[in-house]
């Protein structure tokens, strides 16, 4: 029997036409979400920041205002000295734990491992930071009699503002390095065993293993995890925001630039210098996710 042609006009597409609506079928509702959350919120943004309150261009004048404001430098600083502290947590002790976690991936411990590291990010941010509101007061914590061993009898002791950036990192690390580890796990797992087979018939170990062959092949993640939370970090709000109110102000509501910009426009009612101070940290964070992928190299084929 021979195969018989569709008739000319029957109606019937190429199979390749439908293939190739797929992809922007599956893109097409993160694209509207990413332009009405994304796209024109920064566009907002920055029209607010070059004018003032009636609409006229103003220039570089709501930057120089906010910048010239008594708490900013400050924030700076403090906002700094946590991302500093965050992402070399974030490096250290995510990469260690994923290659420990991938050596005892076997058998029940790493199952276990696994579910106990990402059950703190079930946890929104701010329910989070209750907790340990919770935990770090001594007075109701359970582990009040290792609070005291350090010295810290009440809570402001333990809040004391040289304290915050470690409390911080301490805060985000439980709630956000858990998935982290997953992610790296996963990608140990992509290693191909006959790479690492080889590096064991020339000897090495499980140190030598790890720093010569696994840690340079997790290059791409661990860039692209420094990336996301640098611009999360820069973010910080919600920490310092309710520790504030939990602390009756000792932490102050200024402590980080995102509670400065929050200050800027629902205290100070100046949303131009509030748009102005989120329009740096967008274009900080944006120069820092470049210069990251321009040196690591990120986008070149392995």
């Amino acid at each position: 029997m021979t195969a018989t042609a569709a008739p000319a006009g029957s109606g019937r597409r190429p199979r390749g036409t439908a293939r190739s609506w797929a992809g922007p079928a599956f893109v097409a509702g993160y694209v509207l979400l990413l332009l009405a959350f994304g796209v024109l919120p920064i566009g907002y943004a920055i029209y607010f920041a070059f004018t003032d309150g009636g609409g006229s261009f103003t220039g570089f004048a709501n930057f120089v205002t906010t910048a010239q404001d008594f708490r900013f430098v400050d924030a700076i600083g403090h906002v700094a000295l946590y991302l500093l502290f965050w992402l070399l947590s974030l490096v250290v002790f995510v990469v260690g734990l994923a290659l420990l976690l991938h050596r005892v991936s076997s058998g029940w411990a790493g199952q276990a491992l696994r579910f106990l590291y990402y059950i703190p990010g079930a946890l929104a941010g701010a329910a989070s930071v209750l907790v340990w509101l919770f935990m770090l007061d001594p007075t109701v914590s359970p582990v009040s009699s290792m609070l005291g061993s350090l010295g810290f009898h009440t809570f402001g002791q333990v809040i004391a503002p040289g304290n915050l950036p470690v409390l911080f990192t301490v805060i985000a690390f439980w709630t956000g390095a858990g998935g982290w580890i997953v992610v790296m796990y996963g990608a140990l797992n992509n290693i191909p065993t006959d790479v690492l087979e080889a590096a064991r018939i020339d000897g090495a170990g499980a140190w030598q293993t790890a720093w010569h062959v696994q840690i340079p092949m997790l290059r791409k993640w661990i860039v692209y995890m420094v990336i996301l939370a640098f611009a999360g970090g820069a973010q910080l709000f919600v920490e310092p925001q309710l520790l504030s109110l939990a602390s009756v102000g000792v932490a102050g509501r200024d402590y980080s630039l995102n509670q400065l910009t929050y200050d800027f426009a629902f205290q100070m009612n100046d949303i131009n210098g509030a748009a102005a101070v989120s329009l740096e940290l967008l274009v900080v964070s944006v120069s820092v996710a470049g210069i990251f992928i321009a040196r690591s190299r990120f986008f070149d084929a392995d």
